[in-house]
This record gives structure tokens, sequence and C-alpha cells, in this order.
């Protein structure tokens, strides 16, 4: 049973690149965190991205931004 975040996930913050908006073409991990606080206020879209942009904000808002592999 594994314990902790899942490493792919992490890997995929760094990665996985926003598809629209503002911060088009930016890894998630890298979207500023004032962004993030507003999208949670709107609601993260559905699927995959709202999934990786949640997470992005619980990391970056807790500072544990320590966890995510350099990209």
């Amino acid at each position: 049973m594994q314990t902790g975040p899942d490493p792919n996930i992490l890997r995929e913050l760094s990665s996985f690149k926003m598809p629209y908006g503002k911060y088009r073409g930016t890894a998630i991990i890298r979207i500023p965190v004032h962004y993030l606080e507003w999208m949670a206020s709107q609601g993260f879209p559905a699927g995959k991205l709202g999934m990786l942009l949640s997470t992005a904000h619980v990391i970056k808002t807790n500072g544990l931004e320590h966890l995510v592999p350099k990209g």
C-alpha cells in the first residue's frame, strides 16, 4: 500500500502545460498561487486538468513545492 503523494502526479505537475487562458503553455506547478486561488473560487474544471490544478493549489498554499520534482 502506497503512503504519501503519488509520484506520477507530482511529475505531471511539472510537465503538464496549461492548455488555455493567461497561463497557456505554463507548467501547472508554475502557475502563480493567486491565479490558482481565483480558479478555486470559480470551481476547477472537470477531469485531469481540474485534478492537477487543485493539487497544485493545495501544494502551493501549504508550502509543499519541494515535493514536486523540477521539470
